[in-house]
């Protein structure tokens, strides 16, 4: 077991009530007159060292400034790599020191799920602005705590859909809203992948695990984008094909959501097997997506020939890049902390339509 797992483990052990406390630490007020904010990663698995590092390489208004990690190893990698300050590198017990650090603009919290809140909180309240990987967290109430922090604390919170910040998906946000397709009448998304690991934190309940949690989000949240409403029912079945490694957690979800007016929708997410496409039926035709989430290469067409198959160079880029000119400008985040809680609220339904073996109001 590495480093970084004995960590985790650790933390979850003693975190449960950690974020409920109250910290001392003032508000720091962040200049938004810097050409560039300072980003901090908080943990340094695949997704920060593969994706959003090298994408805060090419942004134009935030950048890399530091890290919080619990393995010095990749601290001392990173400080080379990446030509970082001494003092912007920290580790998750003198986290609460950023609060000083005015290098720091941002928190970028990439733990797994169940350390989402706490992180986020954390951050919050050493007046720091929080940018958090999906899932927004485990609960409902959990992102509701996260929501009233950074309000609380006047700063901004958004979650990393980076999808909303994509173009073809904002293509068909806008064939919804200016109805050129008439009226939505059904949508059915799925996304997964071919997890072969065997000992991961996706196969632990408590920290998160599972395949709605994990992909699900994507098909919840492309349903409701594309729909522009919320469901108000829900009917779910977990399954799995590798039962000696998904013990604790769902390896596959389908799931049949209702909305208001009649519209429906079918979702599907996996563990265990490589989906991914978004079919919108409307009234006067459809238009679909496939692949509708990869880090690239977003293709669909539209029943009249549309193509859909815009491109941009690098999507955590612009979901950053995005996300720091709201802060620089005092604007409004694309995707709040209350989109995703309202994800969140979806994923409960389900696991509770599974554990009741029926449909659940929503």
């Amino acid at each position: 077991m590495n480093n970084r797992r004995k960590f985790i483990k650790q933390v979850l052990a003693t975190s449960a009530g950690v974020y409920a406390s109250q910290y001392a630490f003032a508000n720091i007020i962040i200049p938004q007159t810097k050409s560039k904010l300072g980003v901090a990663l908080v943990g340094l698995g695949y997704y920060s060292t593969d994706l959003l590092a090298p994408a805060l390489q090419l942004t134009q208004h935030c950048e890399l400034k530091g890290i919080v990690t619990g393995t010095p190893e990749k601290a001392e990698q990173w400080k080379k790599k990446y030509n970082l300050a001494d003092k912007n590198i920290y580790n998750y017990q003198n986290f609460e020191s950023l609060a000083n650090n005015p290098d720091i603009d941002i928190i970028y919290v990439v733990l797994p799920p169940s350390m989402h809140a706490e992180y986020t909180i954390r951050a919050a309240r050493i007046g720091k602005h929080v940018w958090c990987e999906k899932p927004m967290a485990i609960t409902v109430v959990e992102c509701q705590q996260m929501i009233d922090a950074c309000k609380q604390n006047k700063v901004k919170l958004s979650i990393g859909y980076r999808m909303h910040h994509e173009p073809n998906t904002q293509q068909i946000i806008k064939y919804r809203k200016d109805l050129t397709y008439g009226k939505v009448l059904k949508a059915d998304a799925a996304a997964g992948y071919f997890d072969g690991r065997t000992n991961h934190w996706k196969q632990i309940k408590k920290m998160g695990g599972g395949a709605t949690y994990d992909m699900g989000v994507y098909p919840i949240n492309a349903i409701r984008y594309s729909t522009g409403l919320e469901p108000i029912a829900v009917t779910a079945r977990q399954s799995t094909e590798r039962p000696h490694i998904y013990t604790e957690v769902d390896e596959t979800m389908v799931f049949d959501l209702e909305f208001p007016g009649g519209v429906t929708a079918h979702g599907e997410t996996s563990l265990g097997k490589n989906i991914n496409n978004l079919l919108v039926t409307s009234e006067k035709g459809w238009y679909k997506l496939s692949p509708f989430q990869s880090y690239s290469g977003i293709n669909g067409v539209t029943s009249d020939g549309k193509k859909l198959n815009a491109t941009i160079p690098n999507q955590q880029a612009k979901q950053m890049d995005d996300d720091a000119l709201a802060i620089k400008q005092g604007a409004a985040m694309l995707v709040p902390g209350e989109e995703g809680l309202k994800d969140i609220r979806v994923v409960e339904a389900i696991y509770k339509s599974v554990a009741e073996k029926k449909k659940v109001t929503i």
